[in-house]
Formats: structure tokens, C-alpha cells, sequence
């Protein structure tokens, strides 16, 4: 909550500060920041035509249909060991929510794909995130964007440290209503559902939760997907036609099949799956880029097999972690700082 100061009483003595000029506005900006430690250290904005370096101007504008419409998608990018992980999948997927949500970049995609990689080069970040997003633009207040001039690209490097995920945790099954197949299946900035479900999980002390279909198969969690191992084992995925198709997941579907012909996995597919069929697994995983598996070992306050963080769920785990760390190209691309 904003400090109100000590010496106001009432609410008819709080006056609103009115910022004569930009640059006071800019070093009451700058104080801000300047007393931390500053966690996004490029942005690039198609409305300034360039990269920023100064946290204090990275803003979108307030009229920005994203912001007031929710008319935006976006995706990310690792950045780990001075490499982008996964950027050409994850560029596709933005390319094709855009498309969804009728909204036209306002670069082609070889363009895009090179502010990306010259943003994360300026931000000299070696390991984070690049998070990045096409929207409708500003330009007015209303509900469509005839009056908008142009579509907005924005980019921001997030300066943060993630490791293997090698503990286990708690899962619950969300009663936030999921979104429809036509949301689901693109990555819209519209989350208020899955701010609610992972905000649920928390406040019972898990993770994050689970999503059951409106035909009660299993779809994914607030920002991840799941999957399961089978006392067969059987790494089953969820079917994607009616979730988000996460590129992490993706890529875990291409690399287990090394586990079948070791002999370690019987099979690898996808499938739909029921609640009691998924809670009766013998693992159980959330898979997201930045995990990039989390062993689930409970779920409704219910062990998940033996309720101990399972030996082919971190086989699957070491699969993907090598590729992050190791992996060939296209999949790991070397940012030329």
C-alpha cells in the first residue's frame, strides 16, 4: 500500500502532487530506483524506436489497448549460460496468438527476432528471462482499436537466477473456473484466472493448482503444464487442443523417448486423462521453461505414489536441463554481446 505521511489527519488535508515538469517527474523516478537493485536491465519499445537502458523509462503508454483492454499476447525466452533458449518456438507461438487475437505485428518476424536477440546483447544479462509482447497499440480508450495508428512490439530482459528443481511439491485442484479452448490455446495477457488459481494454491500452502476440463480430463496448471508417469511407465502429457501447447513440454515429448530406448520408459505420448486416473499416477510433474520439471508429490493434501519425488521424473528433468545448458542449435543460440 502507498505511505500516506504521518502528518495527514484527515482525508479532506491528502493533496495529490502535481509533477511540474518532466524532469522532476524523472528524478522522482529515478530516487526509486536508485534504492534497489535493478532487475530489468534492457527494455525495447517500438513507440521509442530503441533499446532502454534506464529502468526509470521503461513505461507503455496508458491508452496502450493491452493495458486497458487486455488486447496483448506475449511469450518468453530463457536466457541461461549467455544463450537464448527455445527462441524460434517460443517467436512462433507469439506470431501465432497475434494472429488469434487480430493483432498485426508491426515488424515482420526476421525483425522481430533480431530485437530480441540485441536486447538481451545490451542487457549483458547472462542468466533470466526475455519476456516480450505484441499488442494492439495506443492511441485511444476504447473498446477496439480503430483509432490506434499502429500495433506495439515491446521486449524487457528480467535479471533472474533459477536452478533445476530437484524438491518436491504440493498441487491442488483449482476451482477457478478455466478458460475457454479459444483463450486457452493462445498466451493472451487476459490471466486473471490464472492469477486466482495459483493464488488459491498458495493460500492453501501449495504451489500452484490444476485445471479439470468441463468434460473432467486434466488440462494444466496457472502457467505450466503437467504430466504423468504411469506404473506402467508411461510419460502421458495432456492432449493441447484445448490448453496452451508450452514449448517446454513440447520439447520434453521430443527428448523422452531417449528414456524408452534406454528401456527406462515404456512409452511417451499424450492423452487424455481423468482426475482419478492422473491422481493414481506413480509420478507427477509440473514442466515449464524455467523448472524445467517440478516433481508434484502431493495433490489434495494426497501423496502421489510414494509421496517422494521420483526417480524418472528427474531423469526427465536432467533431459531437459542438459538441453538448456548444452543443447544444439536451434534449440540453445549464443547472444553476441
Amino acid at each position: 500500500m502507498a505511505q500516506i505521511p504521518a502528518e495527514i489527519k484527515s482525508d479532506e488535508e491528502f493533496k495529490v502532487h502535481i509533477f511540474s515538469s518532466s524532469s522532476e517527474l524523472l528524478e522522482k523516478l529515478h530516487q526509486k530506483w536508485d534504492s534497489v537493485k535493478k532487475p530489468y536491465p534492457a527494455m525495447y519499445s517500438s513507440i521509442y524506436g530503441g533499446i532502454i537502458l534506464d529502468p526509470a523509462m521503461m513505461v507503455i503508454p496508458i491508452d496502450d489497448h493491452m493495458v486497458h483492454r487486455g488486447h496483448g499476447v506475449f511469450d518468453t525466452a530463457i536466457i541461461l549460460d549467455g544463450h537464448l533458449y527455445e527462441l524460434d518456438v517460443h517467436l512462433d507461438r507469439i506470431l501465432r496468438s497475434a494472429a488469434k487475437a487480430k493483432i498485426t505485428s508491426p515488424y515482420p518476424r526476421s525483425i522481430l527476432r533480431s530485437i530480441l536477440i540485441q536486447v538481451a546483447a545490451a542487457s549483458q544479462c547472462k542468466k533470466g528471462t526475455l519476456r516480450y509482447w505484441l499488442t494492439a497499440g495506443p492511441g485511444d480508450f476504447l473498446l477496439t482499436p480503430g483509432g490506434c495508428p499502429t500495433s506495439a512490439f515491446y521486449a524487457v530482459v528480467i535479471d533472474e537466477n533459477f536452478s533445476q528443481c530437484k524438491e518436491g511439491v504440493k498441487a491442488i485442484t483449482s476451482t477457478i473456473p478455466i478458460k475457454s479452448p479459444m483463450f486457452a490455446t493462445s498466451k493472451n495477457v487476459n490471466y486473471l484466472p490464472n492469477v486466482l488459481s495459483k493464488l488459491e494454491a498458495e493460500e492453501k500452502g501449495a504451489f500452484a493448482s490444476i485445471w479439470i476440463d468441463e468434460e473432467g480430463y486434466i488440462a494444466e496448471g496457472p502457467n505450466v503444464n503437467v504430466a504423468f508417469i504411469t506404473h506402467d511407465k508411461e510419460l502421458i502429457l495432456p492432449f493441447f487442443d484445448k490448453i496452451l501447447s508450452g514449448c517446454t513440454a513440447l520439447r520434453l515429448l521430443e527428448l523422452a523417448p531417449k528414456l524408452v530406448e534406454q528401456g527406462r520408459l515404456k512409452s511417451v505420448r499424450t492423452a487424455n486423462l481423468t482426475l482419478e486416473e492422473a491422481k493414481g499416477a506413480a509420478e507427477m510433474m509440473y514442466v515449464g521453461s524455467t523448472l524445467p520439471v517440478l516433481p508434484i508429490i502431493t495433490w489434495d493434501d494426497k501423496p502421489i505414489g510414494d509421496g517422494s519425488v521420483g526417480e524418472l521424473t528427474m531423469a526427465l528433468s536432467d533431459l531437459l536441463w542438459e538441453d538448456m545448458v548444452a543443447g544444439p542449435e536451434p534449440q540453445r543460440l549464443k547472444i553476441p554481446y
